[in-house]
């Protein structure tokens, strides 16, 4: 890549920062994708472990069902389109620190994961979304049930607008049943009495890793 090229990508990156971090993302820069993963280990264990709970669990139960409320407070993680070498590295490092990487269908875990990582495909530096092929259910319920999101964003997918985008989407758009997703920000809502409340229909917090792939 000539110094121009390179040169233009990091600006695209800096206006992904900026505009990303308008609507309450965090965003760093990796030097490398271990780095990125030692991140998000250090993120999942200094939060509490999630307090979502299937209603009920106060009062008395019978063993599965103490079982299934006592799992809901240990600490889980899904990262469900890492590719498949990183992911059981990845697994690796969490089993030493009690962290529980979810294999498997992500349904038996809707009552709330506190991490979910994902690899993204694209970024657009206009308004700091993210663009996930969101067709695998999995990767839709890790980015909307997991308290934090976790997204590793390569600085070589950044463009500048969804117009400069526009040859990936219809890429994308080839495959039948295509489920495309635009993420910019954590979920927040003003329905109620239009009073801001973050994290109603999804994760709490939004960190982007921007990674040198160069």
């Amino acid at each position: 890549m000539n110094s121009t090229n390179d040169s233009d990508g990091r600006e695209a990156a800096r206006r992904f920062q900026q505009a990303a971090e308008k609507v309450s993302a965090v965003v760093r820069s990796m030097a490398t994708l271990e780095e990125a993963l030692a991140y998000t280990l250090d993120l999942c264990e200094r939060k509490q472990a999630c307090e979502l709970l299937a209603a009920g669990c106060a009062e008395p139960l019978s063993a599965g069902a103490e079982a299934l409320c006592d799992g809901k407070q240990a600490k889980t993680m899904a990262a469900p389109n890492l590719p498949p070498e990183t992911r059981e590295r990845f697994g690796g490092l969490c089993h030493p620190l009690g962290i529980r990487l979810i294999a498997g269908s992500l349904r038996d875990h809707l009552a709330g994961i506190d991490v979910g990582l994902t690899l993204a495909d694209y970024g657009i530096a206009e308004t700091g979304t993210l663009v996930l092929d969101s067709s695998s259910e999995a990767v839709r319920l890790a980015t909307m049930v997991s308290e934090v999101h976790v997204a590793l964003l390569p600085l070589s997918r950044i463009r500048e607008s969804a117009a400069a985008l526009s040859a990936e989407l219809s890429g994308f758009m080839q495959t039948p049943s295509n489920y495309l997703a635009f993420i910019t920000g954590a979920s927040r809502t003003a329905d109620i009495e239009r009073v801001l409340a973050i994290g109603v229909h999804g994760p709490l917090e939004l960190h982007i890793l921007l990674l040198e792939d160069r």
